[in-house]
């Protein structure tokens, strides 16, 4: 089922008219490539402001849809809120491409079975971060790639790790309030 929501997504996309006369494409649908293989399905809507020079894009993903790799069972979602502020020269032909840095807030919860107790249990986190990337389009197909860091709150998995953003927990490090993220999107503009 799941398959198959997110394939006729991909063709209702792909079946949009081409105008005769192309004018700036404004929206974008992206999905988070490999996000399914960390145990959930991103999908992405971006729309650019082109008068000044920014964009808004909202992210939802369903935790589950995916392969699991901590075998935990996770049932959730994620929201994630991040507008974006380009940078360097920037072109109102191509109003979604270029460098750009973006303060994001995202919201994870979800239910996995603990693997010290097996019981269902309740991972609720919300984060602010600041992120940086680059985005380029390729005719109708956008790329996006990108990296941030921030501070975090609520109640954390036994993992750190919350389907939109890590916590801190390497190198001997941890810290249930700074998180970071990274990711490479790809769509198609319209």
């Amino acid at each position: 089922m799941k398959r198959t929501i997110l394939v006729a997504l991909l063709l209702v996309a792909l079946i949009v008219p081409v105008r005769a006369q192309e004018s700036a494409r404004l929206n974008a649908v992206k999905i988070t490539f490999l996000s399914w293989a960390t145990g959930s399905t991103k999908i992405s809507y971006e729309r650019a402001l082109p008068e000044v020079r920014q964009s808004g894009e909202f992210c939802t993903s369903l935790i589950s849809a995916g392969y699991d790799k901590y075998q935990n069972n996770p049932l959730g979602f994620t929201l994630r809120y991040g507008h974006k502020f380009f940078l360097g020269n920037y072109s109102p032909e191509r109003p979604l491409d270029g460098f750009y840095v973006r303060p994001e807030y995202i919201f994870s919860r979800y239910h996995y079975d603990a693997s010290t107790t097996g019981v269902r249990t309740l991972a609720e986190m919300s984060t602010l971060l600041a992120t940086a990337g680059y985005q380029r389009c390729f005719g109708r197909f956008i790329a996006d790639a990108w990296f941030g860091g921030g501070y975090a709150w609520g109640t954390p998995s036994e993992t750190g790790y919350h389907h939109g953003f890590q916590l801190l927990d390497h190198f001997g490090l941890k810290n249930d309030n700074i998180a970071f993220s990274f990711s490479i999107r790809i769509g198609y503009t319209f």
